[in-house]
Protein backbone atom coordinates (compact mmCIF):
# COMPACT_ATOMS: atom_id res chain seq x y z
CA UNK A 1 0.00 0.00 0.00
CA UNK A 2 1.82 3.59 -0.80
CA UNK A 3 0.88 5.51 1.99
CA UNK A 4 1.57 8.76 0.13
CA UNK A 5 4.50 9.72 2.40
CA UNK A 6 6.80 10.61 -0.18
CA UNK A 7 8.82 14.15 -0.09
CA UNK A 8 6.51 14.64 3.26
CA UNK A 9 8.58 16.07 6.12
CA UNK A 10 8.18 14.30 9.74
CA UNK A 11 9.59 16.01 13.16
CA UNK A 12 9.77 12.87 15.60
CA UNK A 13 10.85 13.74 18.92
CA UNK A 14 13.29 11.50 21.09
CA UNK A 15 14.05 9.76 18.11
CA UNK A 16 17.85 7.88 18.63
CA UNK A 17 16.55 5.27 20.33
CA UNK A 18 13.45 2.47 20.27
CA UNK A 19 9.72 3.81 19.41
CA UNK A 20 11.09 6.76 18.04
CA UNK A 21 13.86 5.94 15.87
CA UNK A 22 11.54 2.89 14.54
CA UNK A 23 9.14 5.53 13.58
CA UNK A 24 11.80 7.37 11.61
CA UNK A 25 13.01 4.39 9.85
CA UNK A 26 9.35 3.88 8.60
CA UNK A 27 9.16 7.29 7.42
CA UNK A 28 12.20 7.57 5.89
CA UNK A 29 11.17 4.19 3.98
CA UNK A 30 8.02 5.56 2.88
CA UNK A 31 10.06 8.41 0.97
CA UNK A 32 9.56 11.11 3.29
CA UNK A 33 12.14 13.56 4.42
CA UNK A 34 13.07 12.82 8.67
CA UNK A 35 13.94 15.51 11.24
CA UNK A 36 15.07 13.57 14.30
CA UNK A 37 16.64 14.64 17.68
CA UNK A 38 18.16 13.92 20.98
CA UNK A 39 19.88 15.03 23.65
CA UNK A 40 23.15 13.34 22.40
CA UNK A 41 25.32 13.97 19.30
CA UNK A 42 26.90 10.99 19.12
CA UNK A 43 23.39 9.18 19.35
CA UNK A 44 22.12 10.88 16.57
CA UNK A 45 25.24 10.28 14.36
CA UNK A 46 24.14 6.22 15.03
CA UNK A 47 20.76 7.15 14.30
CA UNK A 48 21.26 8.01 11.22
CA UNK A 49 23.76 5.59 10.31
CA UNK A 50 21.26 2.99 11.03
CA UNK A 51 18.22 4.63 8.92
CA UNK A 52 20.39 5.45 6.06
CA UNK A 53 20.42 1.33 5.73
CA UNK A 54 16.44 1.64 5.17
CA UNK A 55 16.68 3.94 2.46
CA UNK A 56 14.97 2.58 -0.81
CA UNK A 57 17.32 2.86 -3.92
CA UNK A 58 14.95 5.42 -5.89
CA UNK A 59 14.21 7.93 -2.62
CA UNK A 60 16.02 11.23 -2.18
CA UNK A 61 14.68 12.30 0.91
CA UNK A 62 17.03 13.59 3.44
CA UNK A 63 17.69 12.74 7.33
CA UNK A 64 18.70 15.82 9.28
CA UNK A 65 19.69 15.38 13.10
CA UNK A 66 19.16 18.65 15.59
CA UNK A 67 20.81 17.87 19.49
CA UNK A 68 17.60 18.76 21.33
CA UNK A 69 16.50 18.60 25.46
CA UNK A 70 12.85 18.38 25.18
CA UNK A 71 13.00 19.70 28.96
CA UNK A 72 14.10 23.17 27.68
CA UNK A 73 11.80 25.21 25.43
CA UNK A 74 14.36 27.16 23.95
CA UNK A 75 16.00 24.34 22.38
CA UNK A 76 12.51 22.99 21.04
CA UNK A 77 11.82 26.55 19.41
CA UNK A 78 15.26 25.80 17.71
CA UNK A 79 14.71 22.91 16.61
CA UNK A 80 11.36 23.81 14.68
CA UNK A 81 13.23 26.68 13.14
CA UNK A 82 15.54 24.77 11.76
CA UNK A 83 13.09 21.94 10.00
CA UNK A 84 10.98 25.09 8.48
CA UNK A 85 14.45 26.75 7.44
CA UNK A 86 15.95 23.72 6.02
CA UNK A 87 12.67 22.20 4.36
CA UNK A 88 10.29 25.43 3.97
CA UNK A 89 7.40 23.39 5.63
CA UNK A 90 6.47 20.47 8.36
CA UNK A 91 3.32 18.24 8.06
CA UNK A 92 4.22 15.93 10.38
CA UNK A 93 4.72 16.00 13.94
CA UNK A 94 5.11 12.58 16.61
CA UNK A 95 5.61 13.85 19.84
CA UNK A 96 7.20 11.50 21.95
CA UNK A 97 9.61 11.70 25.33
CA UNK A 98 11.10 9.36 27.84
CA UNK A 99 9.32 7.35 30.30
CA UNK A 100 9.55 8.88 34.19
CA UNK A 101 11.17 6.74 36.72
CA UNK A 102 8.87 3.96 37.71
CA UNK A 103 8.26 4.15 41.89
CA UNK A 104 4.99 4.10 43.40
CA UNK A 105 3.51 7.03 44.98
CA UNK A 106 5.47 6.97 48.16
CA UNK A 107 9.03 6.87 46.16
CA UNK A 108 7.71 10.07 44.31
CA UNK A 109 9.87 13.27 44.73
CA UNK A 110 8.30 17.06 44.21
CA UNK A 111 11.24 16.75 42.19
CA UNK A 112 10.57 13.67 40.33
CA UNK A 113 6.76 15.22 39.80
CA UNK A 114 8.27 18.44 38.17
CA UNK A 115 10.49 16.57 36.01
CA UNK A 116 7.89 14.18 34.38
CA UNK A 117 5.51 17.17 33.79
CA UNK A 118 7.71 19.14 31.95
CA UNK A 119 9.14 16.23 29.85
CA UNK A 120 6.11 14.14 29.17
CA UNK A 121 3.62 16.91 29.13
CA UNK A 122 4.87 20.25 28.74
CA UNK A 123 7.35 19.46 25.75
CA UNK A 124 4.26 18.33 23.79
CA UNK A 125 2.46 21.42 24.45
CA UNK A 126 5.09 23.53 23.34
CA UNK A 127 6.33 21.73 20.61
CA UNK A 128 2.87 21.98 19.60
CA UNK A 129 2.26 25.72 19.79
CA UNK A 130 5.61 26.08 17.52
CA UNK A 131 3.59 24.06 15.02
CA UNK A 132 0.35 24.63 14.85
CA UNK A 133 0.87 28.06 12.99
CA UNK A 134 2.87 25.76 10.27
CA UNK A 135 0.24 23.68 9.87
CA UNK A 136 -2.42 26.07 9.72
CA UNK A 137 -1.18 27.79 7.29
CA UNK A 138 -0.62 24.83 5.20
CA UNK A 139 -3.76 23.95 6.21
CA UNK A 140 -2.59 20.33 7.01
CA UNK A 141 -0.90 18.90 9.60
CA UNK A 142 -0.51 15.47 11.36
CA UNK A 143 0.20 15.80 15.18
CA UNK A 144 0.94 11.99 16.79
CA UNK A 145 1.50 11.73 20.46
CA UNK A 146 2.88 8.28 21.60
CA UNK A 147 2.31 7.61 25.44
CA UNK A 148 1.73 4.31 27.29
CA UNK A 149 -1.22 1.68 27.98
CA UNK A 150 -1.14 3.03 31.06
CA UNK A 151 -3.66 6.17 30.29
CA UNK A 152 -5.81 3.61 29.85
CA UNK A 153 -5.04 1.24 32.12
CA UNK A 154 -2.91 2.40 34.85
CA UNK A 155 0.11 0.25 35.49
CA UNK A 156 2.08 -0.73 39.21
CA UNK A 157 4.83 1.52 40.26
CA UNK A 158 3.83 3.93 36.92
CA UNK A 159 2.18 6.64 39.00
CA UNK A 160 4.39 9.42 36.91
CA UNK A 161 3.30 7.83 33.99
CA UNK A 162 -0.42 6.87 34.88
CA UNK A 163 -0.86 10.33 35.58
CA UNK A 164 1.12 12.85 33.21
CA UNK A 165 1.02 10.65 29.72
CA UNK A 166 -3.17 11.21 30.60
CA UNK A 167 -2.34 15.19 30.25
CA UNK A 168 -1.00 14.54 27.30
CA UNK A 169 -3.83 12.74 25.96
CA UNK A 170 -6.26 15.60 27.09
CA UNK A 171 -4.64 18.18 25.53
CA UNK A 172 -3.81 15.68 22.54
CA UNK A 173 -7.64 15.53 22.37
CA UNK A 174 -8.77 19.60 22.60
CA UNK A 175 -6.36 20.03 19.75
CA UNK A 176 -8.05 17.40 17.56
CA UNK A 177 -11.57 19.47 18.13
CA UNK A 178 -9.84 22.85 18.22
CA UNK A 179 -7.92 22.58 14.95
CA UNK A 180 -9.79 20.20 12.70
CA UNK A 181 -11.49 22.96 11.03
CA UNK A 182 -7.47 23.51 9.67
CA UNK A 183 -7.61 19.58 8.31
CA UNK A 184 -4.95 19.29 11.32
CA UNK A 185 -5.19 15.22 12.69
CA UNK A 186 -4.31 14.45 15.93
CA UNK A 187 -4.31 11.33 17.58
CA UNK A 188 -2.65 8.96 19.90
CA UNK A 189 -0.78 6.25 20.08
CA UNK A 190 -0.29 3.98 23.23
CA UNK A 191 2.93 1.22 23.42
CA UNK A 192 2.25 -1.74 25.71
CA UNK A 193 5.08 -4.37 26.87
CA UNK A 194 7.47 -3.50 24.17
CA UNK A 195 11.20 -4.96 24.30
CA UNK A 196 13.08 -1.43 24.11
CA UNK A 197 15.57 -0.20 26.56
CA UNK A 198 12.74 0.99 28.98
CA UNK A 199 11.06 -2.04 29.20
CA UNK A 200 14.25 -3.58 29.67
CA UNK A 201 15.15 -1.23 32.80
CA UNK A 202 11.45 -1.86 34.11
CA UNK A 203 12.20 -5.74 34.09
CA UNK A 204 15.56 -4.87 35.60
CA UNK A 205 13.69 -3.07 38.56
CA UNK A 206 11.36 -5.98 39.30
CA UNK A 207 13.67 -8.06 39.60
CA UNK A 208 15.17 -6.00 41.74
CA UNK A 209 11.98 -5.30 43.82
CA UNK A 210 10.37 -8.72 43.91
CA UNK A 211 14.20 -11.19 44.12
CA UNK A 212 12.62 -13.04 41.24
CA UNK A 213 14.51 -14.00 37.68
CA UNK A 214 14.25 -12.62 34.86
CA UNK A 215 12.76 -15.26 33.36
CA UNK A 216 9.56 -15.26 35.87
CA UNK A 217 8.77 -11.39 35.34
CA UNK A 218 9.36 -11.87 31.50
CA UNK A 219 6.69 -14.48 32.08
CA UNK A 220 4.61 -12.58 34.09
CA UNK A 221 4.11 -9.95 31.19
CA UNK A 222 3.94 -12.03 28.99
CA UNK A 223 0.66 -14.00 30.88
CA UNK A 224 -1.38 -10.69 30.74
CA UNK A 225 -0.87 -10.20 26.50
CA UNK A 226 -2.81 -12.35 24.76
CA UNK A 227 -0.71 -12.39 22.12
CA UNK A 228 2.20 -14.07 24.09
CA UNK A 229 4.96 -11.96 22.93
CA UNK A 230 6.50 -8.79 23.56
CA UNK A 231 6.17 -6.03 20.89
CA UNK A 232 8.50 -5.04 18.54
CA UNK A 233 9.21 -0.95 18.36
CA UNK A 234 8.38 -1.11 14.79
CA UNK A 235 4.96 -2.66 15.20
CA UNK A 236 4.03 0.88 16.89
CA UNK A 237 5.77 2.41 14.00
CA UNK A 238 3.35 0.62 11.25
CA UNK A 239 0.65 2.44 13.14
CA UNK A 240 2.01 5.67 12.99
CA UNK A 241 2.97 6.14 9.49
CA UNK A 242 -0.53 4.77 8.70
CA UNK A 243 -2.41 7.41 10.90
CA UNK A 244 0.21 10.11 9.28
CA UNK A 245 -0.58 9.23 6.03
CA UNK A 246 -3.81 10.38 3.43
CA UNK A 247 -5.46 6.71 4.13
CA UNK A 248 -5.89 8.13 7.78
CA UNK A 249 -7.45 11.06 6.37
CA UNK A 250 -11.13 10.76 8.71
CA UNK A 251 -9.37 9.89 12.06
CA UNK A 252 -8.67 12.12 14.68
CA UNK A 253 -8.89 12.45 18.44
CA UNK A 254 -8.61 9.13 18.94
CA UNK A 255 -6.51 6.56 21.14
CA UNK A 256 -5.11 3.44 20.34
CA UNK A 257 -3.10 0.92 22.12
CA UNK A 258 -0.52 -1.26 20.35
CA UNK A 259 -0.18 -3.68 22.69
CA UNK A 260 -1.19 -7.11 21.86
CA UNK A 261 -4.25 -7.34 23.49
CA UNK A 262 -2.62 -6.32 27.27
CA UNK A 263 -5.49 -3.91 28.10
CA UNK A 264 -8.48 -5.52 29.03
CA UNK A 265 -11.18 -2.82 29.01
CA UNK A 266 -13.99 -2.46 26.51
CA UNK A 267 -12.85 1.18 25.42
Amino acid sequence: MDLGLKDKVALILASSKGLGLACAKAFYNEGAHVIICSRSKDNIKLAKEEINKFKPSNNNNRILGVVTDLNDENQIRTLVETTLNEFKRLDILVHNAGGPPSAPISGITKEDWQNSINLNLLSFVRVSELVLPIMQQQHFGKIIAITSVSVKQPLNNLVLSNTTRLGVVGYAKTLANEYAKDNILVNVVCPGPTLTNRMKELIKTQMSETGKSEQEVMNYWLDNIPLGRFGQPEDLANLVVFLASERASYITGTVVQVDGGFVKSSL
